[in-house]
């Protein structure tokens, strides 16, 4: 299963593609990076930008899942909109692309990959890099967030209770 990971942001969007073999495998990674846009550039042109690229990348890859980690946002209200509004637009660009979205939570996540619902990013890295056979920690930190939500979803997401119990939050694996 091709499995895509995306951590949104509207700097920084990391995104992670995983082929998972199933219980008993390791996930290969396929290919994993970063969208980036600078902040000089309008929020609506950074917006179409991270469209763009996702898409691009959905195309290339053929995920069969995407695993987008969910907002989490504590001070800053004017940046989590912003970034509520590019992940808008990602979850856009999987549903117009037929490709199931699970969302997972950064406590889930963090669960699924490192036993712990409360490390830090640091153990996260660590164990996204050993997990995925990795010669180096991915950078940028976006990226191996990115791969944690695509492994998360091929540790939870695949299992048969998850078949049974667990519905994509988006119809777009059921649409034409």
């Amino acid at each position: 299963m091709i499995i895509l990971g995306i951590d949104p942001g509207i700097a920084i969007v990391g995104w992670g593609v995983i082929d998972y073999g199933g219980i008993g495998t390791k996930s290969k990674v396929l290919n994993y990076g970063a969208i980036t846009t600078p902040s000089t550039m309008k929020t609506e042109d950074r917006i179409y930008e991270v469209h763009r690229e996702l898409t691009a990348i959905i195309k290339t890859y053929k995920p069969e899942a995407a695993a987008i980690e969910e907002l989490f946002f504590n001070t800053n209200q004017k940046t989590g909109i912003i970034v509520a509004e590019s992940r808008g637009c990602i979850l856009l660009a999987c549903r117009q692309n037929n490709v199931p979205i699970y969302e997972y939570t950064p406590l889930q996540i963090k669960q699924s990959v490192v036993g712990y619902g409360r490390a830090d990013k640091h153990q996260v890295i660590e164990m996204v890099t050993m997990f995925l056979n990795l010669q180096k920690p991915p950078k940028p930190d976006d990226t191996a967030d990115a791969l944690a939500a695509a492994i998360c979803h091929a540790h939870t997401g695949t299992s048969r209770l998850a078949e049974y119990y667990n519905k994509p939050t988006s119809m777009a694996g059921k649409l034409k």
